[in-house]
């Protein structure tokens, strides 16, 4: 089944965290960054395990652990870092929207489903594709386009 790892786009949140062996996210993954471009975004949730096992279900996300309260978000391929998971005690939703793009956006709504989030806004054309918007376990909302 297609996943939707591809097109995220993301914002550098530059966390002065560290590693497992004591590495920060830019000497464990160095990555090459355009100044002033979306570089990482960091999403808050309630259960690491939940939410990594929802994503790596729904998108075929992989991560990079870095103690109990912090995953990175690998870049498809493994070399660097696209984004992260924080562990918060209450996520909550509103702000900036996060768009993932799908090559096939029926096949990603299923992909959400299954894998156990909330549809809160069904597919909807707008000039230039399809959308909709989804929640995590954590009630994080993100979006999906598709140029169909």
């Amino acid at each position: 089944m297609l996943r939707a790892a591809a097109g995220l786009l993301l914002l550098c949140l530059c966390q002065p965290w560290a590693g497992a062996y004591g590495q920060t996210r830019n000497e464990a993954y160095p990555m090459n960054q355009t100044h002033h471009v979306i570089d990482y975004i960091e999403l808050k949730v309630t259960d690491m395990q939940a939410a990594k096992a929802f994503y790596r279900e729904a998108f075929n996300w992989q991560f990079t652990d870095y103690g109990p309260d912090y995953a990175g978000i690998q870049k498809p391929g493994g070399a660097g870092e696209v984004g992260g998971l924080a562990v918060v005690d209450k996520a909550e939703r509103g702000g900036p929207l996060v768009i993932l793009y799908s090559e096939d956006l029926e096949a990603t709504r299923q992909s959400v489903i299954e894998a156990g989030g909330g549809i809160v806004v069904e597919p909807f054309d707008f000039p230039g594709g399809r959308r909709f918007q989804f929640t995590d376990p954590s009630g994080n909302e993100l979006g999906v386009w598709s140029k169909r």
